[in-house]
């Protein structure tokens, strides 16, 4: 199977999504800091009561809290738009997808990956999302859907990585 595409940052974005929710850690960094957030704002409804409510002490708590979510909300599109900017002046690229592997050639770089280092992958509804074996999660490759020459292509692709990866 051969793709062939450009950088999208939307589909660098869902791939790092993806990434991220096959991990073990993001989830828990998540729910922590949604959780920091509850504690903070608690915290703050707490030094407004009376008998001595103190408005100055309560507003500290509530900007940390807030500053904990939008931190863990903007590590997907920060991660994904430092990568988009490596790859986005790449150009075109080319992906071959066979028995062996993967094989990713672009203006400056070609890169092959046997499927030993990339045995789980996930579909989304524009991209297959290939992950290395380590839940602590680093390593992804990315095939859009766009880069296929025939939409009837998703299915053959689709049949190729249920043969040598399991669905994440």
């Amino acid at each position: 199977m051969e793709l062939a595409y450009s950088a999208d940052f939307g589909e660098v974005r869902e791939a790092v999504r993806a990434r991220l929710r096959a991990t073990r850690w993001w989830p828990l960094l998540r729910w922590t800091a949604y959780g920091a957030c509850a504690l903070a704002v608690l915290v703050s409804v707490l030094a407004l009561l009376p008998p001595a409510p103190e408005p100055g002490t309560a507003v500290l708590p509530a900007v940390l809290g807030a500053v904990a979510v939008t931190c863990a909300e903007l590590i997907p599109w920060a991660t994904a738009r430092s990568i988009y900017r490596l790859i986005g002046t790449q150009g075109e690229a080319r992906a071959v997808v066979d028995e062996d592997g993967g094989r990713w050639t672009s203006r400056d770089t070609e890169t092959t990956i046997r499927w030993a280092l990339l045995p789980r992958y996930v579909e989304t509804p524009r991209l297959f999302v290939l992950f290395t074996d380590r839940t602590s999660g680093t390593g992804f490759a990315y095939l859009p859907k766009r880069g296929l020459a025939d939409p009837a292509d998703a299915d053959r692709l689709r049949a190729l990585l249920d043969r040598h990866a399991a669905r994440a």
